[in-house]
């Protein structure tokens, strides 16, 4: 009897959510009689993360390896490469799928399954417009692009990214991985939700979920909203979320004569955040820097709809204008100020901007990223076969 092909799936931190969802739905989904996946985390948690919520094992229903507890920014070089090419070394899969491009190990990895004649394919979510692309790297990007025998991207920004250094098109698999729905997500209740919390015109109620840093653009936020403010005086902003610039913030509200309606409530998940998202006129995602922006799927899931950065990966496939949100000039108080006040009129049909954005999202879910990830796992060792 033929055996299953081996596939071996790194990821590089436990913390994240959204991941351990679409490898559940993989592991339920997959005929083992046609594969054997193996999953491999390198640590639990990074700093920037380990601030907005604990390593939650409920999204994790999958059988994994851990190379090491705590987070991942906390490793030692050395003790990453030791252990990474040790497992690798020891493993007979015929297929490696790898996360983190960028990082030395993932480099060393690369080399060594390509010296041992193995099929290697990447998760990919950068996008040209994330980051400032240097000559260095993109030499470096192009080689490893081309070598592997398959990309995983995280929508059209990502595919447009990887092809753009020579990955061939018919090896980019870039439909649904960003998913960010956790198991006990149900449309039909996050749409009752939505229509019972929903907010009132009169009383506009803007919301910020994730990190408090540099790249996510909240001066911008905080400015665009106090012009908001000079119209709608009875607006609240909602911040969601912990970082290093928390302090500063409350100084910048105090300074612009917005504090008594800005609300910094710390780090929400589960149905507490959902709660948030449920009440708000708009998510607000300003970002500077955001390769996909999974706070966008969480949004549109409860119905609510979001103003996002036109720097945000998501933007070509979730942010449909005037539907399920507005596009953003990133940087811009004036024109995120603009499209917040729009939005207060423009999405006031609560159950007609909740049917269009859970519509919009039923396609961004676990499941079909694990259907894509098979599907894609299937073409890589197909076409390395002929």
């Amino acid at each position: 009897m033929k055996r299953p092909i081996r596939i071996d799936i790194w990821h590089n931190i436990l913390w994240a959510r959204y991941k351990g969802e679409v490898f559940s739905s993989l592991y339920k989904i997959v005929n083992k009689d046609q594969f054997d996946i193996r999953f491999f985390q390198v640590a639990e948690t990074h700093r920037n993360y380990a601030g907005l919520s604990a390593v939650d094992l409920e999204h994790h229903r999958y059988p994994f390896t851990l190379l090491f507890k705590g987070a991942f920014d906390r490793l030692s070089l050395a003790a990453r490469l030791s252990k990474t090419l040790l497992y690798t070394i020891e493993s007979d899969a015929d297929l490696f799928i790898l996360i983190g491009y960028e990082k030395l190990e993932c480099w060393a990895q690369l080399a060594l399954l390509k010296l041992r004649g193995k099929r290697v394919a990447l998760f990919v979510d950068s996008t040209i417009k994330d980051k400032k692309q240097r000559a260095v790297p993109r030499v470096l990007k192009s080689i490893i692009f081309r070598s592997v025998d398959g990309i995983f991207a995280y929508g059209l920004r990502s595919k447009e990214y990887v092809t753009y250094y020579g990955a061939r098109p018919s090896r980019v698999f870039d439909e649904c991985q960003a998913a960010a729905l956790p198991a006990a997500y149900a449309a039909e209740k996050a749409f009752e939700a939505r229509l019972k919390l929903g907010p009132s015109r009169e009383a506009p109620r803007f919301l910020y979920v994730g990190r408090l840093s540099p790249e996510k653009g909240l001066n911008t936020l905080f400015d665009a909203f106090a012009i908001v403010r000079q119209r709608k005086k009875d607006a609240s902003l909602i911040v969601v979320g912990s970082g290093s610039l928390r302090e500063d913030l409350a100084k910048k509200a105090e300074q612009d004569g917005i504090q008594d309606h800005v609300e910094f409530c710390g780090s929400k998940s589960g149905d507490d955040l959902f709660i948030e998202y449920a009440k708000a006129t708009a998510l607000i995602l300003p970002s500077t820097s955001e390769p996909w922006g999974l706070v966008v799927n969480e949004a549109l899931a409860c119905g609510c709809p979001a103003i996002v950065s036109s720097q945000c990966g998501c933007v070509p496939e979730l942010v449909i204008d005037g539907k399920t949100g507005y596009a953003h000039e990133p940087g811009s108080a004036d024109d995120l100020a603009s499209k917040m006040l729009a939005a207060i009129e423009q999405f006031a049909d609560t159950r007609k901007t909740a049917r269009e954005c859970t519509e919009v999202i039923s396609r961004y879910t676990p499941d079909k990223a694990a259907e894509q990830i098979l599907f894609g796992c299937r073409a890589i060792m197909a076409a390395c076969s002929r």
